[in-house]
């Protein structure tokens, strides 16, 4: 009886070891993750989808010329996240500062070859990987709101403030940077 036992627990131990060495291990998670920004304004929906670089002890060597970015293909353009290009949907027709943006989808970039006066460039593909950037395709540009700061941010984040009257601003901040632009629904 003590045989069969002890046999009956080593076939145990044995199929669970097996088991356990089957289970894959758990994905690390991914360094830029995937996020939303979504409002309601004037009862339509507006929503920002990006994947959100973290700086990652790089502070003060992102948004350089000889930085992370600049080592994109398409610098002094910026992608506005990591991974896939950050896609706009609007379900109004907007006016994003001085632009005319009519409801869709979009994907939005940012010039950042002046430090101090980023421009926010919208463009008609969107879907694309990241660094596919066809200025043929722009709906135009316009003027960013642009500041430094007052502490790092770590996290890329974009964020939709509803000001009400069917007003409001669209802003992204990262590193040492944060550059907003005012829009109206119309």
């Amino acid at each position: 009886m003590k045989r069969l036992l002890i046999g009956c627990c080593t076939a145990v131990l044995a199929a669970s070891t097996f088991v356990a060495a089957q289970t894959p291990a758990p994905k690390p998670p991914p360094k830029s993750p995937p996020a939303t920004a979504t409002a309601t304004i004037a009862g339509k929906t507006i929503s920002i989808a990006y994947s959100s670089p973290r700086v990652n002890g790089r502070g003060d060597h992102i948004f350089a010329k000889d930085g992370l970015i600049g080592q994109d293909p398409s610098y002094p353009i910026w992608r506005a996240g990591a991974n896939a290009a950050t896609v706009l949907h609007t379900d109004a027709d907007l006016t994003i500062g001085t632009l005319d943006v009519p409801k869709g989808e979009y994907s939005l970039w940012v010039n950042i070859s002046d430090a101090n006066h980023w421009v926010l460039v919208v463009n008609k593909q969107f879907g694309q990987w990241g660094r596919t950037y066809d200025a043929a395709k722009n709906l135009g540009t316009t003027p960013m709101d642009t500041k430094t700061t007052p502490a790092l941010v770590e996290d890329l984040k974009y964020t939709i403030t509803d000001l009400g009257g069917g007003k409001g601003t669209i802003t992204l901040a990262w590193e040492n940077k944060s550059a907003s632009v005012s829009f109206m629904a119309k």
